[in-house]
């Protein structure tokens, strides 16, 4: 089975847009930076991915992102610079002129899920197995341990998550799968 990908989507950058097989990506959400979507994953409506064309979005296999995710591939500090976007023209000019952008890729790791209207900030690295509750708030560079439960703003651990279990059902759907 393909990929179900609404026509109400945006996708700055079409040509480094790639979805798995067995994935969905819904109504209306936006991704301005490169994309990668596992097999049997999940964008919920209304999500939005951005950061620029150098900077890299990975949703691992068994993913899901609940509707209202924002994630940041790149953002400003907003205490110390400016708060603009600065066109291409007068980039290649006097190039950046921003010296607190905080930039670096996000990677949602396998049998992962970010629950509604969660921020992710730049330079997260979100591993295998870890669910991030609703509302919450990840900042930069957060670090996060594998086949954990996180929650909160600011966010903190919550509890272990039942890696047998969940591995056991992916193993189950993979198996079902393959017959198609």
């Amino acid at each position: 089975m393909h990929a179900i990908i609404s026509k109400n989507i945006r996708i700055r950058y079409p040509r480094h847009f790639e979805v798995g097989e067995h994935s969905i990506v819904d109504d209306f959400s936006y991704f301005s930076t490169k994309v990668k979507i596992g097999r049997c994953s999940h964008v919920a409506s209304g999500c939005s991915i951005a950061g620029g064309k150098e900077l890299q979005f990975t949703l691992g296999d068994y993913s899901s992102l609940s509707s209202g995710v924002k994630i940041w591939c790149g953002s400003d500090d907003f205490v110390k610079d400016i708060v603009t976007i600065i066109s291409p023209q007068v980039y290649k000019k006097i190039g950046t002129i921003k010296n607190n952008f905080i930039a670096g890729d996000v990677c949602v790791g396998n049998f992962t899920a970010i629950g509604a209207n969660t921020v992710i900030m730049p330079c997260n690295n979100i591993p295998e197995g870890t669910v991030i509750g609703a509302l919450s708030f990840a900042p930069p560079s957060f670090k996060f341990k594998p086949w954990s439960v996180y929650a909160g703003s600011p966010i903190r651990f919550i509890k272990k998550r039942n890696r047998k279990n969940v591995l056991r059902q992916a193993e189950l759907l993979t198996e079902e799968l393959d017959k198609i």
